[in-house]
């Protein structure tokens, strides 16, 4: 496989003698990170880990993303947590992106991998440690599961280097998905991918719908139409998009575009 990149930002504070500038930006419609505000000084520590470090990528807020929190994870050597999920009725997902990651569910052992992913069922019993000489990175997703009676949403691991990308209609299959959860399945109230633009491959509409999203941008740069907003982004940057934000893009390259994209599906509306 060749779509094998992966970034993870680096967290120093920058030097003194930088310019107070970057592209941060917070509406109601969206809100983008960019990598390089992802420093030191603004870390979480989450009692529940130990050698670990967090940055919280997304929470719900009044105006913004409700349906679920999204968290960039660094664990030392020798860290992780042995009872990771406070919430019984929260699932999971996770993502490497540097590094590895043992992951035990009910048990059994899965060694992660960058592009390894791990789906947590709610309530199911799971933990995480770095047995491994480096930090390891990875995009942590949380949901509260909405359960649908007669499915059942099992646990799923894997690599994303493994999987067969779908291509999208009339693209030359330059413009595909790689899907880590069952998309037929209505047991799962969450789809997991990983989109891949090509250089000059576009979403030529502006999409309008009713799925939240998480957007990490994996590799590459791009130029993304946000509500009446053109932003620039690039490997390590942040986007979260309420729903109904207007939303496409253009890769502009040189090398692929690629993100982690999180939407919530598969359920009726609560009223």
């Amino acid at each position: 496989m060749t779509d094998t990149s992966y970034y993870a930002p680096q967290s120093a504070l920058p030097p003194q003698t930088d310019l107070l500038s970057d592209r941060a930006i917070v509406t109601e419609a969206y809100t983008v990170i960019p990598r390089g505000v992802l420093r030191d000084i603004v870390t979480s520590v989450l009692p529940e880990w130990n050698g670990t470090r967090a940055w919280v990528l997304n929470r719900p807020v009044a105006g913004g993303a409700t349906t679920f929190a999204q968290y960039l994870m660094e664990v030392s050597p020798g860290g992780g947590s042995g009872n990771p999920e406070p919430q019984k009725e929260v699932e999971s997902f996770i993502f490497l992106l540097e590094g590895a990651l043992t992951v035990r569910i009910e048990g059994e052992s899965h060694s992660l991998t960058p592009g390894g992913f791990a789906y947590l069922p709610a309530g199911s019993e799971w933990s995480t440690a770095n047995e491994a000489g480096g930090l390891a990175k990875f995009q942590w997703i949380r949901k509260r599961y909405e359960p649908l009676e007669g499915y059942t949403a099992k646990a799923v691991t894997g690599n994303e280097q493994d999987l067969t990308p779908g291509a999208m209609p009339d693209t030359n299959n330059k413009w595909r998905t790689t899907r880590m959860l069952p998309v037929d399945d209505l047991a799962y109230d969450m789809h997991i991918n990983v989109v891949t633009f090509e250089p000059g491959a576009s979403i030529p509409f502006a999409e309008t719908h009713v799925m939240e999203h998480g957007l990490y941008v994996l590799e590459g740069k791009a130029v993304y139409r946000l509500n009446e907003d053109w932003v620039e982004v690039q490997e390590g940057d942040y986007m979260s998009l309420r729903a109904f934000c207007p939303q496409a893009c253009y890769a502009g390259g040189p090398s692929n575009f690629r993100y982690l994209l999180y939407k919530d599906v598969n359920r009726q509306i609560t009223l």
